[in-house]
Parts: structure tokens; C-alpha cells; sequence
């Protein structure tokens, strides 16, 4: 209870940290040089200056990242799962929170540098809150619904809806702006991918002692299913379980929490998946 009480803490703490990172690199570098961002706080950021250019309303950034999420939040409830969709918004409220607090300063006059910099630390926030089980709301959520659905890469998903506000920015404000951004989210994919897997599917394969602990834990945290193999050590002769199961992505905060607690000896190998044929649980 105690390990769970700490975990859930660490775990709220880093959201925190990624949600003020992200407003960091909007309010700093991305706004002030008219980059735009990935996915719904692209879009928010967009909208809000389209509003504010072509109407006399003036609407925050940060409001409409929470209201476009609102009910992106109730289908990921419905569709993702609660513990990630809960912590999930909680990012996006602190984001919207923090990007109202921090006033927009151009740190740099220089675009390159702006969207560099702004990209690398947005995907700091990102991969780390994604580390721990959670996502930064919007475009996460969409593409894990999408991809549950036709069972393809999220990426692809991700890609197409970024390039909506892409091409958007281009028209309206011109096309090196829309480069730039490119640019910014390429860093952005790349920081991100060094510090969370980047592969929608990966297959983990656990050498343990508590195979029978391990295996009631998994499933009751994760509705996945799980290949026992006898293993015998090389060295020590001893008789051993190999446990073998596939999970996504999102699950592999749950996986290491649920080895930590049951048998922090375990030897885990954590391989890609290209390719699944056969059932493999979507929803």
C-alpha cells in the first residue's frame, strides 16, 4: 500500500513537471516566434490566434486546449481506460493552467533556434509524462482509439492530423512558418522517441521465479494474455518460468510498476513487435 501511495505520487509529481514543460516551450519559444505545436495544443494555438486576428474576441490558448479536451477525455474513459484518461486531463489542466501563468517572452530572435529548442523541450514533457502512464490528452487519446479500430500504427494517425495544422498555418500565415514548424516537430518526434518507445506494440519476455504471482498481478491490471514456458538457468541449473506477453505502449508503465512490486528480480526483456497475427485485444 505504501509502495502504491509513493508510486502514485512520483507519478503525479512527474505530469506536473511535463504539464510546466510543455507551457515552458509554448509561452518561451513556439508562440513568440509563431511556431506551431503538435496535436490539440497546436490546434488551440492556432484557434486562438485566428479568433483573436479575425474576430475582437480574444480567447486564451490555454482555455481552449481544456475545452477541445473535454471530449476527447470522455472518449478515452470510455474507450482507453480510466487511470490513463484521469491522469491524462490532469495534464492538460495543469498545461492550461501554466500556459495562463507564464507570460509569453521571446527568449530568441532567431526561428531556428526558437524551434529547436521549443520542440526538444516540449518533447522532454511529453516523453516523460508518457514514461509514466500518462499523455498529454487530445491527439494521444484520438490516434489510441483510431488505431484500436484498425489495429495500424499510431503514427500514422498522429501524422495525418498534424499535417491539418500544418497546411492550415501555411495558408493563413505563410509557408516558412509552416516549415519551421516541421522543423520543431521533427526535434519534437525525436527527443520523444529517445525517451519513450516509439512502437505502438512491444512484447515483453519476463524470466521470474513468481511466475503464479506475476501471472494473477498482470491480469489483474492488464487484460492481456500471457505465455508460460518452462526455463532452466545456464549457469545455476535452476528451474525457472518464462513469462511471455504483448502489450501496447501505454501499458508499459503498468507492466513495470506490477514487476517492481511482485519480483523486482525478475530479467525482462522488452522487444519490439512489428506484426500481430492472431487476437490481440483492441478494446
Amino acid at each position: 500500500m505504501v509502495l502504491l501511495f509513493w508510486l502514485q505520487t512520483k507519478k503525479t509529481v512527474i505530469v506536473i513537471i511535463g504539464a510546466f514543460l510543455n507551457a515552458l516551450a509554448i509561452n518561451l519559444f513556439l508562440v513568440p516566434a509563431n511556431i506551431y505545436s503538435s496535436g490539440f495544443t497546436g490546434l488551440a494555438q492556432l484557434l486562438s490566434k485566428v479568433i483573436s486576428d479575425q474576430t475582437p474576441i480574444n480567447v486564451s490558448m490555454g482555455l481552449l486546449l481544456l475545452l477541445l479536451n473535454i471530449p476527447v477525455a470522455i472518449l478515452g474513459w470510455l474507450k482507453v481506460g480510466r487511470s490513463f484518461t484521469i491522469y491524462s486531463f490532469f495534464s492538460v489542466a495543469l498545461s492550461s493552467l501554466f500556459l495562463e501563468l507564464i507570460p509569453i517572452t521571446q527568449v530568441s530572435k532567431d526561428i531556428l533556434l526558437n524551434a529547436v529548442f521549443g520542440g526538444v523541450i516540449l518533447a522532454v514533457g511529453v516523453g516523460l509524462t508518457l514514461k509514466w502512464g500518462a499523455s498529454t490528452g487530445g491527439l494521444d487519446i484520438i490516434a489510441m482509439v483510431l488505431s484500436r479500430m484498425k489495429d495500424k500504427p499510431i503514427g500514422s494517425y498522429m501524422f495525418i492530423l498534424n499535417a491539418f495544422i500544418i497546411i492550415t498555418a501555411g495558408f493563413l500565415y505563410g509557408w516558412e512558418k509552416a516549415l519551421y514548424t516541421i522543423v520543431s516537430l521533427y526535434a519534437t518526434t525525436r527527443v520523444i522517441d529517445a525517451i519513450h518507445t516509439r512502437h505502438a506494440k512491444l512484447t515483453a519476455m519476463i524470466i521470474t521465479k513468481k511466475a503464479d504471482e506475476l501471472k494473477k498481478a498482470i491480469h489483474s491490471k492488464l487484460v492481456r494474455g500471457i505465455t508460460m514456458i518452462p526455463a532452466k538457468g545456464a549457469f545455476s541449473n535452476e528451474a525457472r518460468d518464462m513469462l511471455v506477453i504483448v502489450i501496447t505502449r501505454y501499458e508499459l508503465y503498468d507492466l513495470e510498476r506490477i514487476l517492481a512490486e511482485v519480483d523486482p528480480n525478475a530479467f525482462t526483456n522488452i522487444i519490439q513487435t512489428t506484426e500481430i497475427y492472431g487476437f490481440f485485444r483492441r478494446e
